[in-house]
Parts: structure tokens; sequence; C-alpha cells
């Protein structure tokens, strides 16, 4: 019957050892290597390797074949022909360090014969800081020191307590990186005044080392209680972030007396790489750390006699998360140093939310120094939070709700303040600049003391200089930054005053300074664009009207310059007329001369002209020889003088005609001048003939109403005014040809015939 010791029988058990020693002894049974002084030597020491063959285990017979080589992990460093060998070693680093000794009996064969490892450290320096505490009144003894320096060597902590009544107890950390130990025993004497004792002892191959003796008592052996730590994160660049770290103070009870300092570590979570470590009496702690990686932080607080457990916290985007954002988030007053927070779940993550956080903080924009942030848990359950710790009436608070869970975080804010009233005073405006036919105003923040709680809006007031109209205002929304807004709808080179209020709920402030400001550019172009667009549809409307367009050509003609456009004179009008008895005979020689140097062309063509010449040009256009002109055959006009427009409507013409090529005399200004209705082409009007009063004169030309009488064809001349100067034309309106114009009886109608009406000129 096998026996068995915790299910494992006891032959098993033998034939492991037995293994165990047999590979021990097949591993060094050709030789031994020994090491002198040590196998664990002091770092800087030295010390000697040797290595032996034993009896029978050399090459063959002879001594002299055999050759022993000595290696330092894989390198060869040393190497004897013989039995043995021996050799000196020295600078080893600290460690372990492996020496392996090998037999030669050829080229390309090495057995190998033994090994030895030696271990370089240092003697343990004495653990420093020693202290313990007592996890409250019913927990147990633990305590910490610093062990200084790595040994690179096994080292045993050994912590002993001795205390009252022969109070003796001792125990012993086995862990190789030893700075703690829990005694596991709850103190509890008659008098809290018992002193206790505690010392720590290192010990390791080179040496040992003892702590100086700590002595506490109940009273001041705890902090006990663990920090409440909370903390804020801000972005400074796209490689950079800044960590703010804030905590409150332990309790009378907890603190367990004075507090000295805390210990802050920051430290990066995966792998460790990056750990900051920071001594301080305050209750805050900023750092700037890499953005990338997790990081973690941890914050106790130390009293004479020790330090508190550390509060842990994993730094993470408390916003982040979008979905954990609790929503409907509201402040009220409660009293005058209260605030009632409440909010609702946020949403479909409502079951995911581990625990809310409230946190407020005076709100002073644009302070150098932020004002101290307050904050407190709260349990997933619950949707609301009573605020008393530092709440002031009169002062806005910017409160944010946090819903965390796991490693993500969601939040939402909102302002709030316990009392308040009417602002003291106004905004102050400290620039307007111009900017593209608008202006940009920026303003100084109220002081925080003058708010008089939350500003929810501001207002702008502008009005003209010297008017007693009532100013126009804008409001905007109260945002934190940035204290500007733009106006566009003031009017360019006209000076204006402004001024800015603000309000809270329970009114608005005083007015603040007053500026003046003169827009000095170009104003909104809709302001010139939208008119001309309403003028020009009203033009197009009008002059689609015949008879506004003609009224509008009329008196653009009335309009233009001499120098534009030469008038030709009225010839009922002239005072040629009154001079034609002493001008006619050079007259009739100059249209004689004129006629007879015309040269004939070699085969002129004959046109025939019954009685109505229908395709002519109904005016003479005031050029160099005016004429008309129809296949190469034309007749000269005339050409009056501005000195002759002072001829009146009661002088009748002169008796004299021009004479034509067939030698039959024509008045032309006779005819024109002296016309009635019931004349004809053949039978000129009488002399006396008067002019009615609404006798229309022709601008651009005149149309002749003996046309009946021209030449049938006229041979080409030279013109005989030649030497006189030219007038060019320059009417914006052109002079296109015109159809004769007839009356209703199918005559033609004749400039003595026409009167003026909005019918009766054609374009």
């Amino acid at each position: 019957m096998v026996h068995t010791v915790n299910g494992c029988p006891l032959a098993l058990i033998f034939i492991i050892v037995w293994l165990l020693v047999k590979a021990k002894i097949d591993v060094c049974k050709r030789g031994d290597v020994t090491v002198q002084p040590s196998h664990v030597i002091s770092l800087g020491s030295a010390v000697n390797i040797s290595c032996s063959l034993k009896t029978k285990q050399g090459c063959l017979q002879f001594s002299s074949f055999n050759k022993l080589i000595l290696y330092k992990f894989d390198r060869r460093i040393y190497f004897q022909h013989g039995h043995s060998l021996s050799s000196q070693v020295t600078g080893l680093p600290l460690g372990t360090t492996l020496f392996v000794c090998k037999l030669a009996c050829s080229s390309n064969d090495e057995i190998r014969i033994c090994g030895a490892e030696i271990s370089v450290g240092v003697v343990p320096e004495q653990p420093q800081n020693l202290s313990c505490i007592q996890k409250g009144e019913r927990g147990t003894v633990r305590c910490t020191w610093d062990r200084g320096q790595d040994t690179h060597l096994y080292t045993a902590y050994t912590l002993q307590l001795k205390g009252p009544k022969n109070l003796t107890l001792q125990k012993q950390c086995n862990d190789h990186y030893c700075d703690h130990l829990d005694l596991g025993i709850n103190l509890t004497p008659e008098s809290p005044e018992s002193s206790y004792t505690a010392k720590v002892t290192a010990i390791n191959s080179l040496g040992s080392a003892s702590s100086f003796p700590s002595s506490f008592t109940l009273l001041d052996i705890e902090p006990t209680g663990t920090l409440d730590v909370w903390y804020m994160r801000q972005h400074i660049d796209y490689n950079r972030q800044q960590i703010s770290l804030f905590w409150k103070n332990l309790s009378l009870s907890e603190a367990k007396g004075k507090i000295l300092h805390y210990r802050v570590t920051l430290q990066e979570v995966a792998g460790g790489k990056a750990t900051l470590q920071n001594i301080t009496e305050h209750t805050s702690w900023t750092w700037v750390i890499p953005r990338t990686g997790n990081w973690a932080v941890s914050v106790s607080a130390a009293n004479s006699k020790g330090s508190s457990l550390p509060t842990h916290i994993n730094i993470t985007d408390l916003c982040g998360a979008g979905l954990l954002a609790p929503q409907q988030v509201s402040a009220n007053s409660e009293g005058v140093d209260n605030l009632m927070v409440t909010w609702t779940p946020p949403g479909k993550a409502a079951a995911a939310v581990q625990e809310y956080v409230v946190e407020w903080r005076e709100l002073h924009p644009g302070a150098s120094t932020q004002p101290p942030l307050g904050w407190l848990w709260s349990p997933p359950y619950n949707l609301s939070a009573l605020i008393s710790e530092n709440i002031k009436p009169y002062i806005c608070y910017e409160i944010r709700v946090h819903a965390l869970s796991g490693g993500q975080g969601g939040c939402n804010s909102i302002r709030g303040n316990s009392k308040h009233k009417a602002p003291l005073s106004g905004p102050h405006i400290n620039a307007i600049s111009e900017e593209k036919g608008s202006i940009l105003i920026s303003w100084n923040e109220i002081p925080a003391r003058e708010q008089m709680g939350c500003i929810l809006h501001y207002r702008i007031y502008w009005k003209e200089q010297d008017s007693d109209s009532q100013p126009q205002l804008c409001e905007i929304p109260y945002r934190v930054s940035p204290n500007s807004h733009p106006i566009d709808s003031l009017r360019p080179r006209v000076t204006y005053i402004l001024w800015m209020t603000a309000l809270t709920a329970a009114g608005e402030s005083p007015q603040g300074n007053e500026r003046e400001f003169c827009l000095q550019g170009k104003a909104n172009w809709s302001t010139f664009v939208a008119p001309s667009i309403c003028m020009g549809v009203i033009m197009v409307g009008v002059l689609s009207v015949r008879c506004f367009r003609q009224k509008v050509v009329v008196l653009l003609l009335a309009l233009r310059p001499q120098w534009c456009s030469k008038e030709i004179p009225d010839p009922a009008n002239s005072t040629w007329a009154k001079k034609y008895p002493i001008v006619e005979e050079e007259t009739q020689l100059a249209l004689d001369r004129l006629l007879t140097d015309w040269p004939t062309p070699e085969e002129p063509e004959i046109l025939v002209i019954n009685k109505v010449l229908h395709q002519v040009t109904p005016a003479f256009r005031r050029s160099h020889h005016p004429n008309w002109s129809e296949k190469g055959q034309g007749v000269q006009g005339h050409y009056t003088s501005e000195e002759d427009t002072g001829y009146s409507a009661s002088s009748p013409p002169p008796p004299r005609a021009l004479t034509a090529e067939t030698g039959q005399g024509v008045d032309l200004y006779k005819v024109l001048g002296s016309k009635g209705p019931d004349s004809t082409p053949g039978n000129p009007a009488s002399p006396s003939t008067v002019l009615p009063v609404d006798y229309l004169p022709a601008h651009e030309g005149y149309l002749p109403s003996n046309i009946d009488y021209l030449p049938s064809r006229e041979p080409p001349i030279t013109d005989p005014w030649e030497e006189l100067p030219q007038h060019i034309s320059l009417s914006i309106f052109p002079s296109s040809p015109l159809h004769p114009l007839t009356s209703s009886c199918g005559k033609k109608l004749t400039l003595d015939q026409l009167k003026m009406g909005c019918g009766s000129l054609m374009l």
C-alpha cells in the first residue's frame, strides 16, 4: 500500500529527487570548478577561478593532449594545457556572471567540464523614513520605509515592533524589493499614550544595515482616511496637455495630527515608462505631460508619523463621451448660501453611469489666477446635489455635472447664483474698429464684484450725434469670450454715439462709457444696388411707352450742347430772307457756277420722276455737302449759317428761286416757308403765306415741300463750298433715315402742316 502526502505518492517524490541528484552529478562528472574567496563578492573585488579534471577524464593517456579552456558566458578568456587551470578575474559588473570550463582534445571537439556563477552586489544601505500607521482603530499596523539603492543581491528585511508589557513582534519580508510590511495585528492598549518602537533590518550575503528606531503612539499613528481627489485636463497644443490635481483636507479624526505634506505621483500606465513625483504642502498641483499614453495619479497625506493610503485616479477625458453627458442641468437658489443642482440621466447610456461628479467654480473670466474648485461625488441613482461649500451671494458660478463610466466621461454645464440684482456698472468699450463696411466693438468685462450675479445679455446702443431720436440697440447673449461683436447697420460718414449695458435676471445695469465713431468706408453695397435696380426697372417701364420715350428724346436733344451737334436754322425764321435782295445776285452766280462746273458723266443713267419721289432722305444732315443719293444720282443741298437764325415767322421769303438744270426756277426756301395746305408741287404758295404759331423747326434737318421740283438727274459737280469749315455731328442719337411723312388724305406732309404731339414724332 502506497502512502501519499498531500495527494502526491512517495515513490514519485523519490524518483524526482534521484533525477535531480543524478543531473547534478552528471553536470560536473569530468571535473570541478572552484571560486575563491566566494561565489558572492562586492563590486570591484577580484576572484580566482580554478578548473581541474578528475582521474581518467582527460584525452586518452597523455596529459599533453589536454587543453582546458575558460569561458565567460560565450567568450573565451583563458586556456591551459594539462589537468588543471587557474585564472584571476577582475572588473566584474553588478549582477550574476557565468563561467564555464571546457576540455578540447581536438580542434573541432570541446567537452564541457563544469561551471560556476559569481554574483556581484553591494551591502544594503540603512533603511530611511520608517513610519507605521494603523488603518483606523480596528485596523492593522502597517510600516513603510525607503530601501535605498538596489543591492543586486537577495536581501531580507526584518521588521521588529516593541511595546509596553514586553511586547515584541517580528516579521520578515521575502519580497526581493521589499519596502513595506503589515504586522497583521491590532494595537488596542489600555492607555492611548502608550509608546511603541519599530525598527527594520536589511541583510544580504555581503552584510546588513538597520534603520533608526521610530517611536509612535496611537494618538499620532494614522492618517487613517484617504484623500478626496479631483482633476482638470486642458490641452495646450497638439502634443502637450496640462493636468491640474485638487484634493480636500482630511478631517481631524482622519488626519491624526498635523498634515505636514502631500505626496503626488503621476505615472504612465502602459509599461510605466514615465513616473513623476512631487511633495507639496498645498492642496493642488499642476503638471504638463504628453497627450499620448494613459496616465494615472495617486495622492497621499503624511503627518509626523506616516502617510495615508494613496488615492488612485485614472486620467481620462471628462467630457469626451457625448452619449454620457447628463441632460437638463439646472441650478436654483436654496437660500443665500446654497444652490440646488438637478439633472436627468444621459438617455440610453444611463445604465452605464457608475457615478456623478458635480463641480463648481466662481466665474472670473480673464483672471490671472483661477479661483478654487469645488466638487462632490454622487451615486448613479442620485440626480440632484445640494452645493453648500463656499457659496456666496451675488456671485456667478460655473457648474458642471460629469457622468463617469469606466475610462470615459461626459459632461454638461450651466451658470447659477444664489442671489442676484442688476449690475452696478456697464461694460467699458475699449475699442471700435472698422472692418469691410461694418464696425467691431470690443469691451472689457464688468468687475466680478459689480456683476451682482450671472449676466444673461449685453446690449449695445447707438444713435446719431446731436439726434433726439430713440437709440437703436442690439442684444447679445452672454459669452465667456471673446468680448466683441460686429454691427453692420451704421451709415458711412455719419458720427454715432455708442454705449453698452449688461443684464441679469434682476434687471439692466447703468450705461457704460460712451464712444464716438464715424464709419469712413464705403456704405454697404446693397444701399446702392437696390435703388439702382429699382430705378432701372422704372426707366425700362417708362421708356417702353412710346409717348414718354419720344419726350425723353426731345428733352435730350434740347439739352444737347451746340458743340455736340450744330443746329440747322429754321429757313422760315432766318434773317437771310431779309437780306435776300442784296445777296440774291451773288447767290445766283454761285449756283450757276456750281451747275456749270459739275461734270456730266459719260453715260448718265436717266431717272424718270413722275410726280412723287418715294425713296428719298427726309432730312439733310449737316455734313460738308449734304445730298440725296440713289444709284449715283442726286441733288445738291443748301447750307445756311448760324447768323441766319434771326428771321421771324411773319417775314416773307425772297421771290428768287433756285435754278435747276431744266431752267425752271423754284425758290426752295420760299416753298418751305409759305406752302399752304392746298398747294401742290406745281403751284408754289404766295409770298404772303404766314407760318402757323405751332410750327416746329427742324433740329437735324428739314423736309422740303417741293420735292417734285427737284431735278430728275444731276451731273456730279465739285463742291464750291469745299473751303468752308466742315461740321461733324457728335450727337448721341443716331440719325437714321426716315420715310416721308404723309397726311391723312394721302398727300405729302410739309413742315407748315406739322404740329407737336406725342403721336406725331417717329423714332
